[in-house]
């Protein structure tokens, strides 16, 4: 399963790739927005929202590309590692 966690903490990322993992889960974590951020999304099984460190305009990016390809979006108000494993869980199992 792919995954990507869009916002969270800059020096988190690694953390959150490392959790990913041990669900087997690809992931790409963007802290930050960068230049051609539709194009680097991709087509994720999942796609994690931290909202409360993350732009709007990259929200909104998440909103379009979750409709037009039919990716469920998951939105966790804290960035915290307990709330990412608790989401990959439920889809991980």
């Amino acid at each position: 399963m792919s995954v990507v966690v869009i916002g969270g903490n800059d020096r988190m990322a690694g953390r959150y790739r490392d959790i990913c993992r041990s669900y087997n889960c690809k992931a790409k974590v963007f802290t930050q927005m960068p230049a051609d951020f539709d194009s680097k999304l991709g087509d994720p099984d999942l796609m994690v929202v931290f909202t409360s460190t993350c732009s709007h305009k990259m929200v909104n990016s998440v909103n379009q590309r979750s409709q037009r390809h039919n990716i469920p979006v998951e939105r966790i108000r804290s960035a915290s590692v307990s709330a990412l494993k608790n989401v990959l869980e439920r889809y991980c199992g």
